[in-house]
């Protein structure tokens, strides 16, 4: 159980002796130190003390290594962003730092892609992808940069570098997002999103491209998913951006007709 060093962890975090934090418990500092430490088991009602104290699930701060996580992952937990108060898991996210301990943006490769659908949870691997900064980004999120194959993204070209935040609470996620998705079938792909989850467990992916057909994938083989961001190419956009407008377009007329068939109905 990981509660005793992710107590001690949060507290020196908030710069707090164990003489403020027993006060503010109601607790003797005997007994809080004797938690820390392993010498005692919190019953029930001292478990839910402290996660009222820190505002982190039990869940949490008893099957959570908080240490492990980055600076990202720790400002989204304290600011409500805990996903074991939803029943759902925390997303732990393998990442890496610059020595300034900001996050870095990781870039994979095409021919990096294969590696990272079995590594993506491997922080020996993640930390082999090249990395780099972009400073006009907002530090408090997590972002990483895919380098994308195909012309189902069209005027997006294949070999774009597309940038995507990370993102932690997927039935949150609007509809009409474009994002990096990764699957344990599919691998890295980039599409249009539709948000399903609460309906039936799917997210439905639409190309811009409308040669390409949409299609559905159950959540439960979703392992990442990447709101876009930014792309860079060193290709300029040719010819009639009608794919795009088209794409957009056929998105639309579907889920109009879609609401159109529920009111018949």
């Amino acid at each position: 159980m990981l509660f005793a060093q992710n107590i001690k962890f949060l507290r020196k975090r908030k710069d707090r002796t164990q003489d403020e934090v027993a006060e503010a418990l109601g607790m003797k500092r005997s007994t809080l130190s004797g938690y820390e430490n392993e010498v005692a088991m919190p019953a029930i009602p001292a478990l839910i003390q402290f996660s009222d104290y820190y505002g982190i699930a039990v869940d949490t701060l008893v099957k959570v290594d908080l240490t492990a996580l980055n600076g990202h992952q720790l400002y989204m937990l304290e600011h409500g962003e805990d996903v074991f108060l939803r029943g759902g898991k925390l997303r732990v996210l393998a990442t890496t730092v610059d020595r300034q301990n900001r996050d870095n943006i990781e870039l994979v490769p095409e021919k990096a892609k294969a590696g990272y659908t079995r590594g993506f949870f491997d922080p020996e691997y993640i930390n082999e992808l090249p990395r780099y900064q972009l400073p006009f980004l907002p530090p408090d999120r997590k972002y990483r940069t895919f380098q994308i194959s195909g012309d189902s993204m069209l005027p997006i070209p294949e070999g774009a570098w597309v940038t995507g935040e990370f993102v932690q609470d997927w039935l949150s996620l609007p509809d009409g997002e474009a994002c990096i998705v990764l699957t344990l079938d599919e691998g890295i792909v980039f599409k249009i999103v539709e948000n399903k989850i609460r309906g039936d467990g799917t997210l439905r992916l639409i190309s811009l491209n409308p040669v390409y057909e949409p299609y559905s994938v159950n959540v439960a083989e979703v392992r990442e998913i990447w709101r876009f961001v930014n792309y860079t190419s060193n290709e300029i956009p040719t010819g009639n951006l009608s794919g795009e407008m088209i794409g957009r377009a056929l998105y639309d007329i579907r889920s109009d007709l879609r609401d159109i068939k529920g009111k018949l109905l």
